[in-house]
């Protein structure tokens, strides 16, 4: 894992070259400015190439070949460079197969098949590389970079064009830091996105001309004037098949194939030269995960979780059984309200967007922890929901339906309280409050059937905001049917809604806020072995009865595995992972920074929200800490905002490194 930053020229004309690669140059200091900021995510050194057209940067996290893995990493002539962020658990295949082709490797590490790779099969070569990755890979013969970011997007690349030059970063900080002619403005299309559906849509950032290269997707960057050149091309999409087209296989011949892929990708994830540790949340996708690193592998088995003061969110006696169960070496975090509380500035500095829950800080905390153990990679369970089918909205979507086909039914409506029994009390209590808040009666054809009752709930904030500054921005929910209309025509409702699941919340929230950010904001790198896009391919092509059967979640997962898993986990009721949200900042008064971001002078000076609003619902949760889901949510998404508003707008600070330390790798014009 590693941090990467750099630009290339896009004015056709390049009779101007870039400042010296010698310490001191304009551009080498550029570069520089652009990598500082994101040292947390490689703290173990630095490398530079720069030639008439383009420039570099890459900070290191060393996890394979320590010594000779140092980035920008060449061909043979040093024509074609590379700087990479994540890893490519396939490489020795890979590498085999190059060196039989006649390629001359001088490293041992997973980053130099990539240079080998693009001489063998071209702008092709991402298709064949299994692993997390966002790529800048610079052809010097063509004056060509192309930027390539993997599969389901676990790993970020962002950039932007400004003047005659595309600039691109692991984080957005590193733009910023680098360039400080590029304004910093909010987007309020994208703003509006993330408060209907947690996270901006497409190649959006809350910023104004800063995107992000969408999963699966390529970008080639060459000088010229047309601004076609920027434009993104997919390499790979969500892979789910037509009812009409799943593949004929019984389901016990699907439990067979699942298993053997997963423990391959748990094999392939464990490929390090430094310790690999594994969470464990106490359900079934990190239990599946650890029991197979047990029970398939010979490495040692170190584990790290999170648990809770507030029982409502506290799963250690779930991790606790599954400890004694494997013998692991285990290690805690506790996480009160407060705790959560102090970090939360400092988490919006890593996932740099606006949050409308606090879920991400006790992950922030967790990977602090793994760091201490001087841990560098975990495993971790994230993508089994999406994929295999485990989450509640799925099983809500069902019931809905259900519901939909009777709707005069009074006793249909409480099935809800088996799905949601801390929630559907009052719905329970009353068919016609149940068939309001789950939106019963709407058109069952509808692509956006299952997650438009969770839309509608977020979308509260918006009551919040200033309607002067939203009232011409475009409705998310439109923009989205133009996004992904054509990939849902057709699919089954169970896979629409896992695909809307996977192309929004997915790659730009649960591993971008919650998963990279938080992970790499203390130099730890998450690897997720249910995201190998074998397993996810595979799951494209299953029936949905082999995903939830009735409303049984993750059933092939847990008939895969159940012969290694104590039977109390795999009949355990899916929890689903959340944190105090309110109750955090006010449990013991508020917390202090409160009064300053949520301040008329601050709340006006942002004009997102209206200022009477804020402050209604703030003196409210003073007096009563416990609110409703719409409350809790539209307070975390106005306190983030405001912080984001001042960590990157208001009040960005400018960091300027005198020297980088531990640089290894200096290279300009294709000469070392």
């Amino acid at each position: 894992m590693c941090g990467i930053a750099g630009f290339i020229k896009t004015d056709h004309s390049i009779s101007e070259p870039c400042n010296s690669i010698s310490p001191g140059g304009q551009d080498r200091q550029l570069l520089e400015e652009m990598i500082w900021p994101l040292r947390h995510r490689g703290p173990d050194g630095f490398g530079f190439y720069l030639d008439q057209v383009c420039g570099l940067a890459h900070a290191r996290l060393s996890i394979i070949d320590l010594e000779g893995g140092w980035q920008p990493i060449f061909n043979e002539d040093n024509t074609i460079a590379v700087v990479f962020n994540g890893e490519i658990f396939n490489y020795i295949e890979l590498k085999q197969e190059l060196i039989r082709e006649g390629h001359i490797f001088r490293t041992e590490s997973d980053t130099e098949v990539i240079v080998h790779l693009y001489e063998s099969c071209g702008k092709d070569f991402p298709k064949k590389l299994n692993g997390q990755f966002a790529i800048a890979l610079y052809d010097s013969k063509k004056k060509s970079l192309l930027l390539i970011r993997d599969r389901l997007g676990i790993r970020p690349l962002f950039y932007t064009v400004h003047k005659d030059r595309l600039y691109f970063a692991s984080e957005i900080k590193g733009i910023f830091n680098g360039n400080p002619a590029i304004e910093r403005e909010f987007d309020p299309d994208a703003l509006r996105q993330i408060f209907t559906f947690w996270t901006p849509a497409g190649e959006a950032t809350p910023f104004k001309g800063i995107k992000q290269l969408k999963p699966g997707h390529l970008m080639e960057v060459t000088p010229s004037s047309e601004p076609s050149v920027h434009r993104q091309r997919p390499f790979w999409s969500v892979p789910f098949l037509k009812g009409h087209e799943y593949t004929p296989v019984t389901e016990k011949e699907a439990a067979s194939q699942l298993r053997e892929l997963l423990i391959d990708a748990v094999r392939l994830r464990l490929r390090s030269d430094v310790p690999v540790g594994a969470y464990l949340s106490g359900g079934l996708d990190s239990s599946v995960i650890t029991s197979i690193i047990h029970h398939f592998t010979d490495t040692p088995l170190e584990t790290f979780s999170i648990t809770f003061s507030d029982r409502v969110y506290d799963e250690s006696k779930e991790q606790q059984e599954l400890v004694r169960y494997l013998d692991t070496r285990h290690h805690t975090v506790r996480c009160d309200y407060k705790t959560i509380s102090d970090v939360f500035p400092d988490v919006l500095w890593h996932t740099e967007y606006p949050l409308v829950r606090t879920a991400p800080a006790p992950l922030y905390l967790l990977s602090k922890l793994v760091n201490r153990h001087d841990y560098k990679v975990v495993l971790t369970g994230e993508g089994s929901d999406e994929i295999l089918g485990g989450y509640d909205i799925f099983k809500e979507a069902k019931i809905r339906r259900f519901i939909a086909k009777n709707p005069n039914s009074a006793w249909r409506p409480l099935l809800l309280k088996r799905l949601y029994p801390y929630l559907a009390l009052s719905p329970a209590k009353s068919a016609h409050f149940a068939k309001k808040f789950f939106d019963t009666e709407a058109d069952t054809a509808d692509p956006f059937y299952s997650h438009r009752p969770r839309w509608k709930t977020t979308a509260g904030i918006l009551a919040f905001t200033n309607p002067e500054l939203f009232g011409s921005t475009e409705d998310p929910e439109r923009l989205l049917e133009t996004q992904l209309q054509q990939e849902l025509k057709g699919l089954d409702p169970f896979c629409q809604a896992q695909h809307l699941e996977i192309s929004l919340l997915l790659s730009n929230y649960l591993l971008s806020s919650q998963g990279d950010r938080m992970a790499m904001a203390h130099s730890v790198e998450g690897r997720f072995p249910f995201l190998d896009h074998r397993i996810v391919e595979f799951a494209g092509t299953l029936p949905v009865g082999f995903k939830m059967k009735v409303l049984d979640e993750k059933y092939l997962l847990k008939a895969a595995f159940s012969d290694i898993l104590p039977e109390e986990i795999v009949k355990r009721k899916k929890q689903p992972y959340m944190a105090p949200d309110i109750l955090s900042f006010f449990s013991d008064g508020p917390a202090d920074y409160l009064e300053f971001h949520l301040s008329k002078e601050q709340i006006e000076k942002a004009n997102i929200f209206r200022w009477k609003a804020v402050e209604t619902l703030f003196n409210k949760c003073k007096r009563k800490k416990r609110q409703g889901f719409r409350e809790n949510m539209a307070f975390v998404a106005i306190l983030s905002t405001q912080i984001i508003f001042h960590k990157f707008i208001s009040d960005f600070q400018f960091q300027r490194p005198k020297e980088l330390e531990n640089t290894k790798i200096v290279k300009g014009g294709g000469n070392v």
